[in-house]
């Protein structure tokens, strides 16, 4: 799926303006979505898993115009392949994590999908509605958050994780902690990676919103072969398949990510 890859890009002036108003969008969603939809979702009748879907369809439809409404006013272009493979019973979604969006955008192609957030956004007023009536989980860092997060898998669940922890370092390839690796292999039926990257680079760690590039910047989201770790399980104990599992996710990312970035130069 390719979404207005043509070279011309809006002025400067109206991609910072369009930028910052999809921003304050985004918020202002974020507190609709929590005052009046879900207290009215909440209503309707069904079993604690279909209000959490409901909830959850309603995160990624949500997203979904967000991404549209960028795309319409000019601030980016998008690319998607493979997103049909993606919301598997038992599937984690592993991705690394250029840029701010980057989360918003898997999500909203992906209708009922779990995902582990940073914690601070559940103190957030703009996004803690929406976080708390999907049921994500919180990017605690503990032995429970890996239990928590192995249950949803083991229950059919599809889990979205960010394994960086934090927005990669501009120039940089990812560098992934353990712990998804360990989720994966206590829960997952599937792993699924997720190559994203964004050209030109923007919305970076420590980077404020209104720091704009000189054109607008096309978000590209493929999709990689599975990876069953059941594989990695009959190699040793614990802590040895976590390595190794961790090792092939790393690499398949940094030889994607490097295929990416090889083909964009030539051309």
């Amino acid at each position: 799926m390719r979404q207005g890859l043509s070279s011309y890009s809006a002025p400067y002036a109206w991609r910072l303006l369009t930028t910052g108003l999809s921003f304050a969008l985004f918020g202002l969603g974020g507190v609709v979505l929590r005052l009046l939809v879900f207290p009215l979702l909440a209503l309707l009748p069904g079993s604690a898993s279909q209000r959490r879907s409901r909830a959850r369809a309603v995160v990624s439809l949500t997203f979904y115009w967000f991404v549209r409404f960028m795309y319409r006013s000019g601030v980016l272009t998008y690319e998607v392949e493979g997103v049909e493979r993606l919301g598997q019973p038992g599937q984690m979604v592993i991705a690394n994590h250029p840029s701010l969006i980057d989360v918003v955008v898997l999500i909203a192609f992906i209708r009922d999908a779990n995902c582990v957030v940073k914690q601070s956004l559940w103190h957030n007023p703009f996004t803690r509605g929406p976080i708390r009536s999907a049921q994500y989980i919180s990017n605690s860092g503990s032995m429970d958050m890996l239990e928590e997060a192995a249950d949803a898998l083991r229950e059919g669940q599809t889990l979205v994780i960010f394994p960086e922890g934090t927005r990669t370092t501009p120039g940089s390839f990812p560098e992934f902690h353990r712990g998804a690796a360990a989720i994966a292999l206590r829960g997952a039926r599937i792993v699924t990676p997720v190559s994203i990257s964004v050209t030109p680079t923007t919305l970076t760690k420590a980077e404020p919103w209104y720091s704009i590039p000189s054109r607008r910047f096309h978000f590209r989201l493929q999709v990689g072969e599975d990876i069953h770790p059941q594989q990695f399980q009959a190699q040793g104990p614990a802590p040895v398949a976590s390595r190794k599992l961790n090792q092939c996710l790393h690499q398949h990312f940094i030889k994607e990510l490097a295929l990416d970035e090889h083909s964009r130069t030539r051309h």
